[in-house]
């Protein structure tokens, strides 16, 4: 079968877009002639698959990170079965998308087990040496060895780059959730009262974290339909004309949503510095501790008893 008529018309999903099959031999310049090379050059290697497996986990047993990853009988027993799979699969010379993704699958394990992925490479690169010199056997005229192992360069590098590729986005990805789950515990948005939301914020506001805590706001206010929010800053290091600034642009926002927020917090020595800065808040509604503001959120929501309640205490 020619090479090129395996080539599916489906797409593999790529941090750089999606690419083909087609699309990643065309970028690595792998021709069908190198295609037919590889399958004729396993041929010849790939019975010795067995003689592969041993030098290859010689060669890891010496590293660190494979002896930790390799510690148990049967983890090495699956891996093993899993490479000579993948290799049968190498010196098909078929490259479809089933292909790819058996490759990001690659990716997506050693990320999963943390495989540093200079590991990988070197393995690859082992495993070129072993396949072209160790289990060579000569039978190949100078000229069509060379072909052939320009061939498998070609491909192993283009796998090389699926695996680091996919490698790389679920790493990302894990990046990704861990500061979601960060921002989660640094803007823990408590519902204090039925329609009564409240945020106490510590540490430094920058521009990032302002818009974080932005975004959280209008998503609890969108999910609980609440009509008053706490926005507690007694624990905010430093308030300057950013931080202001900011304040004021979460209260609006808030506001658009039809809820109303109420800073709670202001110090003396915050609301002299806000007064030196010229900072004009405008219809911010500020109080100087939680009790008052939580007072002023009752009266928002309209919770007579429960503003009863608060003055009592």
């Amino acid at each position: 079968m020619d090479p090129s008529q395996t080539i599916s018309a489906g797409t593999i999903s790529t941090s750089g877009g999606s690419l083909s099959a087609r699309q990643w031999l065309d970028m690595f310049q792998v021709s069908d002639a190198d295609l037919e090379h590889v399958r004729s050059y396993g041929a010849k290697v790939y019975p010795r698959v067995g003689d592969y497996i041993t030098e290859i986990y010689d060669w890891m047993r010496k590293l660190p990170v494979y002896a930790r990853l390799f510690s148990d009988p049967d983890t090495v027993t699956r891996a093993q079965q899993k490479q000579i799979a993948a290799w049968g699969e190498f010196f098909k010379g078929r490259l479809d998308d089933a292909y790819v993704e058996g490759r990001r699958e690659i990716g997506r394990v050693h990320a999963q087990i943390s495989l540093p992925p200079q590991a990988y490479m070197a393995a690859m690169s082992v495993s070129y040496t072993i396949w072209t010199e160790r289990l060579y056997d000569g039978s190949l005229s100078a000229e069509q060895h060379a072909s052939a192992c320009r061939a498998l360069a070609k491909l192993m590098n283009l796998e090389t780059t699926v695996v680091m590729e996919t490698f790389v986005e679920r790493s990302n990805q894990v990046i990704i959730n861990q500061g979601r789950a960060l921002l989660e515990m640094s803007t823990p948005v408590a519902a204090l009262w039925d329609g009564i939301l409240m945020l106490p914020i510590v540490g430094i506001v920058d521009s990032k974290r302002a818009q974080d805590i932005m975004n959280r706001m209008l998503e609890r206010v969108a999910e609980t339909q609440s009509r008053a929010f706490i926005l507690d800053i007694s624990g905010v290091a430093v308030v300057d004309t950013a931080v202001a600034n900011h304040l004021i642009k979460m209260t609006k926002a808030t506001r658009l949503m039809g809820c109303e927020c109420v800073i709670s917090g202001i110090s003396p020595a915050v609301a002299q510095t806000m007064v030196e800065l010229g900072i004009e808040v405008g219809e911010i509604r500020t109080t100087s501790t939680l009790k008052d503001a939580l007072k002023a959120a009752f009266a928002i929501t309209g919770s007579a008893n429960a503003a009863a309640t608060a003055n009592a205490a």
